[in-house]
C-alpha cells in the first residue's frame, strides 16, 4: 500500500488496466529519488523516474501543491530527457 496520501482522482484512475500495473514502490521511488522535477503553473509538482523493470519506461507522478499528495501516476510516452 502506498504510504502517501492520494486524491480520489488517483484512486479512480488506478483501477484502469494501463495504470493498475504501476507498483506503489515505483511511485515512492519517483517521489523520493526523481530523475527530473518540474513545478507546474498551478503549483503542482511533476516528478519523473525511469523504471528499469518496465524496460526503461518513464513514470510521471503528479503531486498536489503540498508536494506529498499523489494526484496522478502514469507512464509518460512524451518524456524527453532535459538537454544541457
Amino acid at each position: 500500500m502506498l504510504s502517501y496520501p492520494t486524491t480520489a482522482y488517483f484512486r479512480a484512475t488506478r483501477a484502469r488496466p494501463d495504470r493498475s500495473i504501476i507498483k506503489d514502490h515505483w511511485i515512492a521511488d519517483a517521489i523520493n529519488y526523481p530523475d527530473a522535477t518540474e513545478v507546474q503553473s498551478d503549483g503542482r509538482k511533476r516528478v519523473w523516474k525511469t523504471i528499469p523493470e518496465m524496460h526503461g519506461r518513464v513514470l510521471r507522478v503528479i503531486l498536489l501543491e503540498d508536494g506529498r499528495t499523489v494526484h496522478n501516476a502514469f507512464f509518460d510516452r512524451s518524456y524527453r530527457e532535459p538537454t544541457s
